[in-house]
């Protein structure tokens, strides 16, 4: 059996050089991403030229920019980032169908038996440097018989094990300070730097010959096994500080002392101990394709071939035991373009019935051209069909199958609504935690959520239409006014109905409610508007009557 081999890609400068890919790399101008690690804003990741400045990952803003003042700046967003490394994955997935993600800028490929494909480990590792300089990034790599050995060739191959400097240290050196300082900055004279985690080590020191792993590691440092920083900085004052070090002790005495975490990494770097290669799988998609014998260019052609496609649709989406809430027709042309129309449902769908008439809205919006040969339906938004409470399995089976079957006009109507105006257009009231009036619902869109049946019970009548308070000329006393003025109006009040007192809520300060407590009255006018005003009674701001609704 051939000896398993690894792959680790490691992205370090992922985060800059996928925005760099969008905006551009202006003149080489340095740039860093910023991010909050325990309140402080730190770089989380540099350019080339940002490094070249000087600066570090972990380094706080505001010395990055006391040593850069041209430093440009972008704020972290890890859920774009992550995304950006799933893509990676896939395109990843061309060396190897083994290819795991390593959070949050590197990847692993199970290589075993795929390598020859390619003309060898060299020639794919050229492959890989050549794909990554054309999507404009910065890639080290290893090729180890381990996930911990290639890991740690990756990041260290041709590292210098310097030793941890601690203030003891420091002190006990200070004498032989000028002795060694021009061996030491021989490189600020001119020499070649020293590499470090981030250098590029040549191709033989990066890839591992099968079955002499621990031999091309002995030489790593000891953070190549990827190691607690403490650790490594506690291994190394014993004078413990490559991993050919570490290997030559009493593993028995290893494991007492630091922990079976030590003796774990050095195992699963050596061999010892299993790690395998877990890829990703596959997200389900659910499509169905039709290819046309010639192409067609007549609505009702694309609409006989929806009606043929619907069913296998629905089809895929029950044996998954999700439903549809997006669905999206694609419609490619003999001249090699593409049309397309999207739609979406109130609520997940596995009924063709339901989904084909949303279909037929769009078919018109789909140009034609020189004539479709080939029709895609997609379910791009699927949710699971599952009981909203189990109570038994025949329960839930029932629940779920009533969800399904059962038409319910009001989603069809959202559902139509949407495809002419969008779904996010629709929106729905709910009931909210608070006795403020302004604040007593809140509006969630139609399509995500289900009709409000737990409405509270109202002690005083609240107007269907609010706006924010608005002043009203009236003596200010707690009395009801017989005559006010009002968006430049003179009013009688003819009737009156109250009044109803709210508080603010004394554990927010909201700025609307700093007049203090509120009366509130319905005031029905000579005018035969019927007004919903109140008299504050004064806190952070003066007493006075003011107007905030109106009745039907």
């Amino acid at each position: 059996m051939p000896n398993r081999r690894i792959l680790s890609l490691w992205f370090p400068r992922l985060g800059a050089e996928r925005l760099l890919r969008r905006l551009g790399d202006p003149e080489g101008a340095p740039f860093a991403v910023v991010g909050d690690r325990g309140g402080a804003q730190v770089l989380t990741s540099l350019s080339a030229s940002a490094e070249a400045a000087g600066l570090a990952t972990g380094q706080g803003l505001r010395d990055a920019l006391a040593m850069c003042p041209t430093l440009a700046t972008r704020w972290q967003n890890p859920q774009a980032e992550a995304a950006f490394l799933s893509a990676l994955r896939r395109w990843a997935g061309q060396f190897s169908p083994w290819v795991s993600e390593e959070p949050p800028a590197a990847l692993i490929v199970d290589l075993t038996g795929s390598a020859h494909l390619f003309g060898g480990e060299a020639a794919l590792l050229d492959r890989v440097t050549e794909e990554c300089a054309g999507l404009g990034l910065t890639v080290r790599m290893g090729i180890a018989d381990t996930v911990g050995a290639a890991w740690g060739l990756a990041r260290f191959a041709g590292a210098d094990a310097a030793p941890a400097r601690s203030g003891d240290a420091i002190d006990q050196e200070a004498p032989a300070t000028r002795s060694r300082a021009v061996r030491r900055r021989n490189w600020e004279r001119g020499g070649p730097a020293p590499a470090g985690p981030q250098g590029g080590p040549g191709r033989a020191a990066r890839v591992a010959p099968p079955g002499r792993t621990g031999d091309a590691i002995a030489g790593l440092p000891l953070a190549a096994l990827r190691l607690p920083a403490g650790l490594v900085a506690e291994l190394s004052r014993l004078g413990l500080r490559r991993i050919g070090d570490l290997a030559a002790q009493p593993r028995a005495a290893l494991s007492r002392r630091f922990g079976l975490i030590l003796v774990q990494r050095l195992d699963q770097a050596t061999g010892a101990a299993p790690e395998p290669v877990s890829p990703a799988l596959p997200e389900t998609r659910f499509a169905v394709r039709l290819t046309l014998p010639d192409p067609i260019g007549l609505s009702d052609d694309v609409e006989a071939a929806i009606e043929r496609m619907l069913p296998s649709l629905c089809d895929k989406l029950a044996a998954k035991g999700r439903g549809a809430r997006r669905v999206r027709l694609e419609c490619h042309r003999a001249d090699h373009t593409m049309g397309w129309a999207e739609v979406g449902l109130a609520r997940p769908a596995q009924d063709p019935d339901r989904i084909r008439p949303l279909l037929r809205m769009k078919v018109a919006e789909i140009e034609a051209g020189f004539g479709i040969d080939m029709i895609r339906l997609i379910a791009t938004v699927t949710e699971p069909v599952s009981p909203r409470q189990h109570r038994g399995h025949a329960e839930a089976a029932d629940d779920a199958r009533a969800r399904l079957t059962q038409a319910e006009p009001l989603d069809d109507l959202i559902g139509r609504l949407g495809a002419r105006i969008g779904l996010e257009a629709i929106t729905r009231h709910h009931p909210a935690d608070s006795h403020i009036p302004e604040k007593g619902a809140q509006v969630l869109a139609a399509a995500w959520s289900a009709p409000a049946t737990d409405w509270p019970a109202q002690t005083a009548p609240r107007p269907p239409v609010l706006w924010p308070s608005e002043p009203v000329q009236a003596p200010a006393v707690p009395t009801p006014p017989a005559h006010f003025r009002w968006r430049r109006r003179t009013l009688a009040a003819v009737g009156l109905r109250g009044p109803e007192r709210i508080a603010p809520e004394w554990w927010l300060d909201d700025p609307n409610w700093r007049s203090g407590v509120r009366d509130y009255w319905c005031v029905t006018c000579d005018s035969g508007e019927r007004l919903w005003i109140y008299f504050a009674h004064g806190a952070g701001l003066s007493a006075g009557w003011f107007c905030q609704g109106a009745f039907a």
